[in-house]
């Protein structure tokens, strides 16, 4: 290199090195970027990147007068800019000298002693963390090889780490790992001298870069299958429908094979069972307790697994974990019990005081919640501008694409979304783009119900992927919800009441239960500590579990019975809070997106109807009360209106070849009411025309005038069945 005078060829370190023949000149990039005494003065196709080969000559003829203060050689190019300072030094010198250059604005540069150094006040914690993008520890000092994020108070950085994180992303994608701010985290980190190329990412700039994940492992690996056809067989929405490992994904199994119930529940393969697997002792010591426990509370409330089955993961969407009646009544609420899909209830009938009264009043209250949340979610909905953004999407592959289409540079939450599916060959007529967009936000959040991001069964908590953190998914996951809301899709309704409280009040606030314990094994370890009746089966339990307590802190001696509570808070609040700090963090600043968290915190409550409770089962009140009726003065004649209550009672109570859905979808595309509501609100019409009409543009149902119910009702049947077929096949 003409400026530094050396032949090291390391990108990463000193930029590309170039060499140009015809001019007999080779140079480092960030030496010629960093050299104070020269401008890009041509066109970026002039010279080297629009610095002109007749500059570049006078500043290295000016350089040679200069000698470095860190080597002691001639040729030192870069000086230091603060005031006084007449240090000057070569890039590589200055690299090894811990100065700082900035790759922004006048390229800046400064010496050891007048660098930017970042605050630390003395609140900061001391010791270490894990550098999220290394997972090594960092030690928390004011040193050059450490930064910090300026918007996350727990993130610390290496040095090293960031500069490859940032010629990886590039400015697109370059942001912090844990809240994914950029403009500020952007804006520190040139400060402190990390360089940010202007281009794509690496990875985006690979052919066939994302080929691998069009391609499926389709192959049943248990020792005996079942299947007839052959291991490589594969019928979907069958028993023999191949289900992958959820860790790893490169091996398989009929859902037959072993003794799967539904493609929702998670599966685990031999290999990396054995990595979960605890010592042999404890595991022992488990059963022993197990089959105890199944003796003395006499009735189990939850069904144990099949002998076959392996064991249920903390992303299973049942908990097997076994307790007596007492205790599932003493947690379970009676709101939680009642919100619960058919499949997930508890086998238990409502007590007296659960009478139909308190029901439909609890009914009541959650409808006026979820009123006021439409309101603040219309609030919100200002933002959004007519300018659109278009996701291509792949049903069958749905985070994938939704992912991709969240991520692209284009995206912003604030621009109106347009999905087009682009797996459908023989796309509907009738099919609009907010119907599609319904469906899509549907498909999405039934996907984040049952990925690894969540776990327990009805009631979901945050799991631990250290995949997805690095990934950053919990702030997508975040971000698409808070999107979905606002965007006209469904409400989660999956939230347990823990993650929902750590989300709005502060997980330093909240205090979760046991029904919060996804692992049944650790459910089952803090069980027998809870209900140990003297102090030496509570330390018998201790001495077995020691392993797990070590690990989670709370490995300490215990001289009283008492002493058991203290220490299954403990562990509680390790498991359920403190081991996900990262991705709660992560998760909550992608809901924050388009100012949902916000909200959140401001309304609580009506918040909490539509995050912590499926929505409510469609009724005939509910469509009456969703439709206004325009009515001409001739239509009370023939009593038309009085025609569509009487046919939603009927389809209602199952006298209809359709059903409520269907109706709803025939009129605005969607299986569903959005918590935001539908825009336009949905009307009525009645009109002397042959056949009803659903205008989903307008969310308008044309319905035909009749003389008698029954002429009503047989063309209400026949189109809207007609109808929704074809769009289902």
């Amino acid at each position: 290199c003409v400026l530094c005078g050396r032949t090291d060829d390391c990108p990463e370190k000193y930029g590309e090195k170039r060499t140009y023949v015809e001019y007999n000149l080779t140079v480092h990039y960030y030496c010629l970027l960093m050299s104070s005494g020269i401008w890009q003065r041509g066109e970026e196709d002039e010279g080297v990147d629009g610095f002109l080969i007749t500059d570049i000559r006078k500043e290295v003829n000016r350089a040679a007068k200069l000698k470095c203060n860190i080597c002691k050689k001639k040729g030192a190019s870069i000086g230091c800019v603060a005031p006084k300072c007449k240090r000057s030094y070569h890039f590589p010198c200055g690299i090894q000298r811990e100065c700082i250059f900035q790759f922004m604005e006048d390229f800046r540069s400064y010496c050891w002693e007048h660098r930017p150094v970042q605050k630390f006040t003395d609140k900061e914690p001391r010791g270490a963390s894990q550098c999220t993008i290394c997972l090594d520890l960092v030690e928390h000092l004011p040193v050059y090889t450490v930064l910090k994020s300026p918007c996350c108070k727990n993130a610390w950085f290496h040095r090293e780490c960031l500069q490859y994180q940032a010629l990886s992303a590039g400015i697109f994608f370059f942001r912090c790992t844990v809240c994914n701010n950029k403009d500020k985290f952007q804006k520190e980190m040139l400060r402190m001298g990390i360089h940010i190329p202007e281009r794509d990412a690496s990875w985006e700039l690979e052919e066939n870069a994302y080929q691998d994940l069009l391609h499926c492992y389709q192959h049943c690996d248990v020792k005996r299958c079942l299947c007839k056809k052959g291991r490589d067989y594969n019928e979907p929405d069958s028993k023999w429908e191949i289900k992958r490992c959820q860790y790893c994904g490169s091996r398989g199994t009929h859902l037959a094979c072993s003794s799967l119930r539904s493609w929702e529940q998670n599966w685990e393969c031999v290999e990396c069972r054995s990595i979960f697997a605890k010592s042999g002792k404890y595991r022992q010591r488990r059963k022993r307790a197990l089959a105890t426990s199944e003796k003395t509370n006499g009735t189990c409330l939850l069904e144990e697994p099949p002998p076959k089955s392996p064991r249920q993961s903390s992303g299973s969407p049942r908990n097997f974990l076994l307790q007596s009646p007492k205790i599932m009544c003493q947690n379970l609420s009676p709101c939680s019990h009642l919100e619960l899909p058919t499949s997930d209830r508890v086998t238990m009938s409502l007590s007296p005081v659960m009478s139909n009264r308190n029901w439909s009043r609890m009914q009541k209250h959650l409808r006026e919640q979820r009123r006021e949340v439409c309101n603040i979610l219309k609030e919100l909905k200002v933002q959004v501008k007519t300018k659109t953004t278009r996701l291509n999407i792949n049903a069958e592959n749905i985070w994938s694409s939704a992912l991709k289409g969240f991520r692209q540079r284009n995206f912003s939450p604030t621009n109106t979304i347009e999905v087009n599916f682009s797996n459908c060959k023989n796309r509907s007529k009738s099919t609009t783009s907010a119907a599609s967009k319904h469906h899509f936000f549907q498909l999405l959040m039934h996907h984040l119900q049952n990925s690894s991001l969540f776990e327990g069964s009805s009631g979901k908590n945050l799991s631990l992927d250290f995949q997805a953190v690095k990934e950053n998914l919990y702030f997508e996951a975040g971000k698409m919800i808070a999107v979905s809301l606002v965007h006209g899709g469904p409400s989660p309704g999956f939230f347990s009441k823990t993650l929902f409280n750590c989300l709005v009040y502060g997980p330093e606030n909240v205090k979760p239960v046991l029904e919060d314990v996804a692992d049944v094994d650790v459910a089952q370890t803090i069980q027998m500590i809870k209900y140990a009746n003297s102090l030496s089966s509570l330390q018998s339990t201790l001495q077995d579990c020691c392993e797990f307590l070590a690990a989670a802190g709370c490995l300490r001696p215990v001289t009283a019975l008492c002493d058991k509570n203290m220490l299954v808070n403990d562990v509680l609040i390790y498991h359920v809070i403190k081991r996900i700090t990262l991705p709660l963090e992560s998760f909550r600043q992608g809901l924050k997106t388009l100012g949902v968290l916000e909200k959140m915190q401001m309304h609580p409550d009506a918040f909490s109807s539509i995050l912590c409770h499926k929505p409510e089962r469609l009724s005939a009140e509910t469509i009456c009360d969703l439709f206004t009726i325009h009515s001409s003065s001739d239509v009370n004649k023939v009593e038309g209106a009085d025609f569509w209550m009487g046919y939603l009672q009927d389809v209602e109570s199952g006298e209809s070849v359709v059903t409520l859905e269907d109706i709803l979808l025939f009129v605005t595309g969607s299986y569903y009411i959005p918590s935001i509501g539908f825009d336009p609100e949905p009307t009525i019409k009645f009109l002397r025309i042959r056949y009803p009409i659903g205008k989903r543009l307008l969310n308008c149902l044309e319905l035909p005038i009749t003389k008698t119910y029954q002429q009503f009702k047989n063309k209400m049947e026949l189109t809207i069945r007609n109808t929704v077929r074809v769009e289902r096949e």
